[in-house]
């Protein structure tokens, strides 16, 4: 396994991080903790979770994710010590009512919020905590452009990083990250922590893959300067770069087959850049997947590559691309398709 540093801490993250949003609902809690056996086996020590997933979220199986990691920590001594522990708090938004009715990012829903994790975790502390998404109304999972709200009834900034300050006195958390941000965002809490004395920001975790490069247009650069580091999430974009949905394909208890409501990377343009993508990969005698994990690790401002599986296969194949180095002429033919189709999946 390869480790990158994150700035401004102590932490030396895996390159590959291990994604874990399918537990509980395409995934098991053995097949959970079998992943997470091997994952620590292969040298990964960065787990991310979230108190919502898993994903789709809904009231049956809300939590249960944590549930299950923290079942793991408990049934193999000496695991968590071995693990950087992130996880994630909600934002507001009409799809998370049953995780708490009125979610915030104030006091009240982020102290409620991390009782809960800690105690569905089996942890007395938690090394990476994560803003799900903003308080504030931002374009989000695949929308792409912002729209000046109505209404301007948010949690402050302020408010929020005071609470998280308090987290921080009490030795429940040791550092911040963002998740689902804006350049304007990133760089304000920034601004207001170094202003006022209170927790810096030290990850951001956003979609980033082939499809979906918007990362690169303003993000990248605060990442450079202000020593933030990207936690990509859906580096395969929901398993769409992988091929296995080219020409109307559909595999049974595939993402994209259980639930159309994973749609944001569909679509024509979609569609003609992974044929050009996988043609890069098979011109190559590559495996289109590690491709697109291996450009993805490649990218200075990534930290750790959160990878997310549903068979051991495609674990074990996710992993190994932490040691595929692309040949110039592959990482110029990439870019020769992303200037044909720029993000064509916000």
């Amino acid at each position: 396994m390869k480790f990158r540093s994150i700035p401004r801490t102590d932490l030396e993250v895996s390159l590959i991080g291990l994604g874990t949003m399918t537990w509980g609902e395409q995934n098991t809690e053995a097949e959970g903790h079998e992943q997470m056996d091997y994952a620590l086996e292969r040298g990964i020590n960065l787990f991310d979770v979230a108190e919502m997933y898993p994903v789709p979220p809904r009231p049956e199986t809300c939590h249960e994710t944590e549930r299950i990691m923290g079942t793991w920590f408990a049934s193999r001594p000496g695991a968590r010590e071995k693990v950087i522990l992130a996880t994630k708090v909600v934002g507001p938004g009409p799809h998370v009512t049953h995780v708490r009715p009125d979610a915030r990012l104030d006091r009240k829903n982020i102290e409620a919020a991390i009782e809960g994790s800690l105690k569905r975790l089996q942890t007395d502390h938690i090394d990476l905590y994560q803003l799900h998404w903003p308080d504030r109304p931002v374009p989000l999972f695949g929308k792409r452009d912002y729209v000046e709200p109505e209404s301007r009834d948010w949690t402050s900034i302020e408010e929020t990083l005071e609470v998280l300050q308090d987290l921080k006195e009490a030795g429940k958390v040791r550092y911040f990250g963002l998740s689902n941000e804006t350049p304007w965002g990133t760089m304000k809490f920034l601004q207001v922590a170094e202003q006022r004395g209170l927790p810096r920001m030290v990850t951001i975790q956003n979609s980033y893959n082939l499809l979906n490069r918007c990362f690169d247009g303003g993000l990248s650069e605060i990442c450079h300067r202000e020593d933030i580091r990207l936690l990509p999430y859906s580096p395969l974009a929901f398993g769409r770069l992988s091929g296995k949905y080219r020409h109307g394909a559909r595999p049974e208890g595939a993402r994209c087959t259980l639930w159309e409501r994973f749609a944001r990377y569909n679509g024509p343009n979609a569609d003609a850049a992974i044929e050009e993508y996988c043609g890069i990969a098979e011109e190559s005698g590559l495996d289109p997947a590690q491709m697109a994990l291996a450009w993805v690790n490649s990218r200075p401002h990534v930290a750790s590559n959160l990878i997310g599986a549903t068979s051991m296969e495609q674990l074990r194949a996710n992993i190994d691309s932490v040691d595929l180095e692309l040949s110039p002429e592959v990482m110029s033919a990439i870019e020769e398709v992303h200037r044909r189709y720029p993000n064509p999946c916000p």
